[in-house]
């Protein structure tokens, strides 16, 4: 998808990870999601998470997601890659709680 710049002055394209509700995506246009980069540091910050099976998840490389928030239409996903393992998920939900509280 084409995830927006902070500085809203373009896009990359990029996998992202959707973290909106069933519900909301049901319910709604648009959904919620987090940036994915094959950009691993040797040093993960603690708000960041590591996809340990990356390929499992579809992506191509070893991967993180970032704390880099974004809604979007669901028009602009091009196409879906995978999904995250139970474990991942999880490490995912417990980033967001410590994250946004």
């Amino acid at each position: 998808m084409p995830f927006p710049f902070t500085d809203q002055t373009g896009a990359k394209k990029r996998p992202a990870v959707i973290i909106s509700s069933t519900a909301y995506n049901l319910a709604r246009m648009d959904l919620v999601l987090m940036a994915v980069t094959s950009q691993v540091r040797k040093s993960i910050k603690s708000d960041e998470i590591e996809i340990v099976d990356w390929q499992k998840a579809g992506l191509l490389k070893p991967s993180v997601i970032k704390p880099v928030f974004t809604t979007i239409e669901k028009s602009l996903i091009l196409r879906r890659l995978g999904n995250l393992e139970e474990n991942d998920r999880e490490n995912l939900r417990t980033i967001l709680q410590t994250s946004l509280g």
